[in-house]
């Protein structure tokens, strides 16, 4: 089992910055990928950036390339996301995910493939 502990949500204004952080904890050797997810009100759950463990080739959202960024920090059990210039459209629910992907890491794009999930964190931005 692994634990996720998202924080870092907030309310700020477009064009503001927030970085997001995810926790990991438990058998984190059982994951090969992490990665951040959003779901606002009305709307399916969609990916934002998913990496493997080792930040080879992540797969960005259409909707963040050159705003959003992430890293990890293995030493810690730590992912990060960095959004920079923040539109009203990010806001949603962010959730920190991670999986066992075997094969091709787009996988990780997809919701059911990742195996664990956070309880996520509250991201508001007015205009």
């Amino acid at each position: 089992q692994v634990r996720l502990v998202e924080s870092g949500g907030d309310s700020v204004q477009a064009g503001g910055s927030l970085r997001l952080n995810c926790t990991a904890s438990g058998n984190t050797d059982s994951v090969n990928y992490m990665g951040w997810f959003r779901q606002a009100p009305g709307k399916e759950r969609e990916a934002v950036i998913t990496t493997n463990t080792f930040m080879v080739s992540p797969y960005y959202a259409d909707s963040v390339k050159g705003r959003f960024t992430i890293s990890l920090d293995r030493d810690k059990n730590m992912v990060f996301l960095q959004m920079n210039s923040l539109k009203p459209e990010d806001t949603a629910m962010y959730y920190c995910a991670a999986g066992l992907i075997n094969g091709s890491g787009s996988a990780s794009l997809m919701p059911a493939r990742m195996n664990y999930w956070g309880k996520g964190t509250p991201v508001t931005i007015s205009s």
